[in-house]
């Protein structure tokens, strides 16, 4: 095989790896409550 095809094998396997990996990893986060002041009139509205 030339060297050129084999080159972009790996090219194309590594990238293939890599988006696997990150679609593997859990990346998902509880919401955290947040507690704001709210000033008085704009609760009269």
């Amino acid at each position: 095989m030339p060297r050129m095809l084999v080159v972009l094998l790996v090219i194309l396997v590594v990238l293939v790896g890599g988006m696997f990996a990150l679609a593997g990893r859990n990346t998902v986060k509880e919401p955290v409550r947040m507690e704001k002041a709210v000033a008085l009139e704009n609760l009269a509205n």
